[in-house]
């Protein structure tokens, strides 16, 4: 995004904060149903050029006595007349669209104008009317910046990985034109609107067949949530990105209903909550027989195993004590993924990843579902440095073409402030070179039957050999040679003193 779009987008949120609403995820969700009621109107107008060639709009957004409502013709009118207009019939227009068969459609019934006066609505109508949004590209940066906000927010930034990490494991998984992925925690859509543009960029001619078009619109991603904010931020998030018709959908994704979800997907993507223990009797059986435990993240790991159809894959963000957790449930879902599936590789993040509204420690699972073993060895890699620092601020520690994985040509020392793109060159080589790798280094491979014969313990400290440098004693003649030097030192001092004092 250049400066002056940047700046118009803090001009709409210092709008917002002046105009009386300073809840960050407030004004996202208020400026994503003013961007959608913008965006429903050049659909419109599109529907209207095609009707004029011939092509029949059957469910037109706006009828013949709704022109009133679109944008283009109340952004003009004086603001009270404008606040009526919006407040008292765009919105129930909008949750009256259930015709509609995208999925952002559905989310906006449950919209909500909380926006307090008529000059609030009147300048950030006409602050927004100024931001383009005719490029795809553009509307996606303008909503990633917009949910950097939300990340910078205090608790709402609970709701958003780190872009570079979602990119990251994007990147190696490497999403196809013909998977289904799944994402069923999705939030704002970081993972699924990511993997869209990894397609998008990696496989831009196969996405000229029909087929494989058809499938990257309306069947290749999926997202749950239980959050209704949260859909419809992140239904306009993808909306924004160019899909037109992505699965997103309220769900509870631990509830009763979660086997209707089985077997299907080919990729997961996630970094689900682990709010701790749930309530067992809203929670799927299927889950508790799996694996027997209340703890949110073994629930959703086995869930994740559960959703893979046979030969899925999935990377994941789990919190640490999964990698060494004791309890029956921790040792039997380890096992499982050594031995009943593929583990593929274990990366640990510093803990100052979510910084600063989490400083929970973290690991990325690479696991392939097989239901008939695999894993071979295990490929660790301990991430020191993501490019950010550590700290609460998280301040860039290089310039923006040496962030990220897809960076090249690191010097060893940008190396040290930024591993991911070694992490993503190794991990190509994690079934060649990389097995000869001592575990002294960064990265190594662990065989199976060793991380059996540790209990299944999957952290990478067990694992690490370090090096002790040897402390060759100084002999004594050295040793006496410099008290002599400290005596006299401390005398040429005393004597100093003394004639300081004199």
């Amino acid at each position: 995004m250049t400066g002056a779009l940047k700046s118009r987008v803090d001009r709409v949120w210092d709008a917002f904060w002046s105009g009386g609403i300073s809840n960050p995820l407030e004004v996202m969700e208020q400026i994503t149903y003013l961007l959608f009621v913008r965006r429903l109107d050049e659909l419109q107008t599109v529907r209207d050029r095609m009707a004029r060639r011939g092509v029949q709009d059957t469910a037109p957004f706006f009828g013949p006595d709704q022109q009133g409502l679109r944008w283009r013709n109340f952004k003009g009118d004086e603001p009270a007349r404008m606040y009526r207009t919006v407040a008292e019939k765009v919105f129930p227009h909008l949750r009256a669209l259930g015709g509609e068969d995208s999925t952002y459609a559905h989310h906006m019934r449950d919209a909500r104008f909380t926006i307090p006066t008529p000059g609030l609505l009147s300048k950030v109508v006409l602050l927004l009317e100024d931001i383009p949004m005719q490029d795809r590209d553009t509307n996606g940066d303008l909503y990633e910046y917009m949910l950097g906000k939300l990340a910078t927010a205090g608790q709402n930034g609970q709701f958003r990985t780190p872009r570079h990490i979602i990119d990251l494991m994007v990147e190696m998984t490497g999403p196809s034109p013909r998977d289904e992925i799944c994402d069923p925690a999705c939030g704002t859509a970081g993972f699924l609107v990511s993997a869209s543009e990894y397609v998008r960029r990696v496989h831009r001619d196969d996405l000229l067949e029909a087929d494989h078009r058809h499938h990257f619109h309306h069947g290749m991603f999926h997202g749950f949530d239980f959050d209704s904010t949260m859909l419809r931020i992140g239904s306009m998030n993808m909306l924004m990105h160019g899909m037109a018709g992505p699965d997103i959908r309220y769900r509870d994704s631990l509830s009763q209903r979660a086997g209707e979800e089985s077997d299907r997907y080919s990729l997961i993507l996630a970094n689900p909550p682990f709010a701790g223990s749930l309530d067992p009797d809203t929670t799927s059986p299927d889950l508790l027989k799996a694996v027997r435990t209340r703890k949110t993240e073994l629930l959703f790991l086995a869930l994740f195993l559960t959703l893979l159809s046979p030969g899925g894959r999935a990377a994941v963000i789990v919190p640490d004590g999964v990698l060494f957790g004791s309890t029956k449930a921790h040792r039997e879902l380890r096992r499982t993924l050594v031995e009943e599936q593929r583990l593929d590789a274990v990366v640990k993040l510093p803990s100052g990843v979510f910084k600063p509204y989490a400083g929970v420690s973290t690991a990325i699972l690479f696991f392939t579902r097989t239901d008939s073993g695999g894993t071979e060895d295990v490929w660790f890699y301990d991430v020191r440095a993501d490019g950010f620092s550590l700290d609460d601020k998280r301040t860039p520690l290089l310039p923006e073409d040496r962030l990220g994985a897809r960076a090249t040509g690191l010097t060893a020392g940008e190396h040290t402030r930024n591993n991911l793109p070694d992490l993503l060159a190794r991990w190509s080589r994690r079934t060649t070179d990389e097995r000869t790798r001592a575990r002294t280094d960064q990265s190594f491979c662990v065989p199976r039957s060793d991380i059996a014969a540790e209990g299944y313990d999957l952290s990478p400290n067990r694992y690490k050999e370090i090096v002790h440098e040897e402390v060759v004693p100084r002999p004594p003649p050295e040793i006496l040679a410099d008290l002599e030097r400290l005596n006299k030192e401390i005398d040429a001092g005393t004597a100093r003193l003394k004639e300081l004092l004199a």
